[in-house]
């Protein structure tokens, strides 16, 4: 688990995720202005019961509240999934 990895679980853990996928997409970003400042690119899937019944902007907000210190630097771009147990 690289160091981002960590960190980013560590910042979702009060939302109890039963699913955490975090895929670095930061290669198909090189020479990328953001990518420059050393910020990575990451898609992140997380199933939460603390989604449920909560649109998926709320949700979105959720996720970004919680990691929110490092949006300042280590990310530089975040694609959300997030969806409520035994959502599809």
């Amino acid at each position: 688990m690289s160091p981002i990895e960590s960190r980013i679980r560590e910042r979702l853990a009060p939302l109890a995720p039963e699913t955490f996928e975090l895929l670095d997409e930061s290669g198909q970003h090189v020479g990328h202005a953001g990518a420059a400042g050393g910020g990575g690119h990451y898609r992140l899937t997380v199933v939460s019961a603390q989604f449920t019944g909560k649109n998926r902007v709320t949700r979105h907000r959720m996720v970004y509240d919680a990691l929110q210190p490092l949006m300042q630097h280590d990310i530089h771009a975040l694609a959300l999934v997030t969806r409520a147990p035994g959502e599809p």
